[in-house]
């Protein structure tokens, strides 16, 4: 059945596709007892969710090849014995037709008592095997509370995903928006958020504040996310549809008439030139920006090499990044921010400080890459070799006092030093800045400018 849920944009946009819920559904079962002439609909129902699990199964087993395959398709294979246990469906059937249970609340009874016997067992295996029962029984929840047609299904199998969540990290965003992902609908957030930005960047639509969106949207419900009016419609009708096509024209249209823009001189009214830099992470950022009509880019930010690897990335990996970044650009200017984690941001290097009182304003930005001063070396390093192909200028976030930049100079000059020594070309002078954002950066600003442009690089 159609229904729509509010939320607050974060990324505007439209999107059409499956929704895939980022953790187990938190399932609510209705306990009211059944009619008996709702009996033997409510039987058929239950039967046609087993069948729904059981296709779920074989599609998933068809899938796995190779040493995955030797490895899971035991457990799947497990999982279909426990579908069509006779046991289990005899009690099942017992339980609507002589108990009047609704299908959802003989499940979970079932579940219940089947659980109850296996954590009995003093076999500490057998006692896990509890896990295989609920798994089973709640893939079989799911299906029973997906309300999906013949003719959804067919139009969900043709479209992406939608995740839906509580809220993401923007590590584990910048790696699904290369698998497929269409938009995110969180149930909490910000549209200030590091996450919504990079929604904003990667063009992906995006709501938060969607409340009771994971106990609504069950995985695999068609879903159309409409980040233009704060709606995520569930099982969209026709009109809906008519609707998100008629987005797309006019998108369409827009970006052709803003293309034929990009190369205009940027003006105001009264003929002051405005210089219009780009935010980038990406190699697809920084070709869009070229092709925009960018005058360079403004900032380009350097902690998302980290989040996208499970490693730290290698001097020469950023070098490889930074040096298309600026030779992308063809000679417009370029700031590169080095590396900013903490507050939201995954860091799964492991640099963040556990345990912080505040976070947020922390050991993060300069005082983190201060703390790991080999780890900020190799990206100092990559940075200069980089600034030879191009203008660039550096930029250091969350800085706070003088000390900080003068720290940072100072491995800017031992880096330069060493990679004299090692006769690599460097440029001649690489202009360093704070970027304020903090308080006693904007107090501390004036003593901020007195530190010079990092020079002497000949």
């Amino acid at each position: 059945m159609r229904h729509v849920l509010a939320g607050t944009i974060a990324a505007h946009g439209m999107a059409l596709g499956r929704a895939r819920l980022v953790q187990p559904s938190r399932y609510s079962v209705d306990t009211r007892p059944l009619a008996e002439d709702e009996v033997e609909e409510q039987i058929v129902l239950l039967h046609h969710a087993l069948d729904f699990a059981r296709q779920e199964l074989r599609e998933l087993r068809g899938k796995l090849h190779g040493a995955l395959a030797r490895e899971v398709n035991e457990f799947i294979d497990a999982h279909a014995l426990l579908l069509d246990d006779g046991e289990l469906l005899r009690g099942l059937d017992d339980m609507i037709r002589i108990g009047h249970y609704r299908p959802g609340a003989a499940l979970k009874k079932q579940r219940d008592r089947l659980v109850a016997v296996f954590e009995a067992m003093d076999d500490p295996y057998m006692r896990s095997r509890k896990e295989d029962i609920e798994q089973v029984i709640n893939r079989v929840i799911s299906a029973l509370q997906r309300q999906t047609s013949p003719e959804e299904r067919k139009l969900a199998a043709r479209v992406g995903e939608i995740l839906i969540a509580d809220s993401i990290a923007p590590g584990d965003m910048a790696q699904l928006a290369g698998n497929g992902l269409l938009g995110v609908v969180g149930s909490s957030g910000s549209p200030y958020s590091h996450s919504a930005i990079l929604a904003r960047s990667l063009g992906l639509p995006m709501l938060v504040g969607t409340r009771d969106a994971l106990s609504n949207i069950h995985d695999d419900d068609l879903i159309l996310l409409d980040a233009e009016h704060g709606e995520a419609v569930v099982h969209p009708n026709a009109q809906d549809l008519s609707r998100y096509r008629a987005w797309q024209r006019e998108a369409a249209i827009e970006g052709r008439r803003l293309a034929m823009l990009a190369n205009a001189p940027t003006l105001t009214r009264d003929g002051i030139e405005i210089c219009l830099l780009a935010n980038a992470e990406s190699h697809g950022d920084v070709a869009s920006a070229r092709a925009r009509g960018a005058d360079g880019v403004g900032l380009y930010r350097t902690e998302f090499l980290f989040l996208r690897h499970k490693d730290l990335p290698s001097e020469d990996e950023q070098f490889i990044a930074y040096r298309d970044l600026v030779m992308g650009m063809g000679g417009l200017p370029v700031t590169i921010r080095t590396l900013d984690l903490g507050a939201d941001k995954a860091d799964a290097a492991g640099l963040v400080v556990r345990g912080e009182d505040n976070p947020a304003l922390g050991v993060r930005g300069v005082r983190l890459s201060l703390r790991y001063p080999a780890v900020f070396t190799t990206q100092i390093r990559a940075i200069l070799r980089a600034a030879c192909y191009g203008p660039v200028r550096v930029l250091v976030p969350m800085v706070t006092q003088p000390d900080e930049l003068i720290a940072v100079r100072t491995l800017f000059k031992l880096a330069r030093q060493e990679l004299k020594r090692e006769n690599v070309d460097l440029p001649e002078k690489l202009p360093l800045g704070a970027m304020i954002e903090v308080p006693a950066a904007a107090i501390n600003v004036r003593a901020l400018l007195a530190i010079p442009t990092i020079q002497g690089l000949s």
